[in-house]
């Protein structure tokens, strides 16, 4: 039996919009930690001279989601599931923010939490280093 025009239609694939799936929510961060790191990420504004209209911008959330999830999984950006956006998006805003040294400073907030709630020795820190000659450095 072959399918009508109607029905080879209606067989073709959607594209699945990113809202219509749910990403798993082990692979989210936990509100607490939002709330903590949200005033952090600059908002996007728009550039150039009568910028107006164009895309929205992305949802700030879900981009860190997606920058989390490529920074714990080690996958490609372009590898990153469709429910947590585009991978291309989530890479520009992460090289953004590196620009922006947003991650020391999410560092800084996570250590400083960290040493209030456990409470962190300092006094017991310490920094070891190797200062040997270049393999091959040229004797002048």
């Amino acid at each position: 039996m072959v399918p009508t025009v109607a029905e080879k239609v209606t067989l073709r694939p959607r594209s699945i919009a990113p809202e219509d799936c749910k990403p798993d929510p082990q692979w989210l961060m936990p509100e607490a930690m939002w709330k903590r790191i949200e005033p952090l990420p600059p908002a996007e504004t728009p550039t150039g001279k009568g910028t107006k209209g164009g895309r929205p911008p992305a949802d700030r959330r879900r981009t860190l989601d997606a920058i989390f999830y490529v920074l714990r999984t080690g996958c490609p950006w372009k590898a990153l599931p469709r429910s947590l956006g585009s991978g291309s998006t989530a890479h520009a805003h992460f090289q953004r923010l590196v620009a922006l040294a947003v991650f020391e400073q999410l560092w800084r907030v996570a250590l400083a939490g960290y040493d209030k709630a456990k409470g962190i020795q300092w006094q017991w820190q310490a920094l070891d280093g190797t200062m040997t000659k270049a393999p091959l450095a040229v004797r002048r």
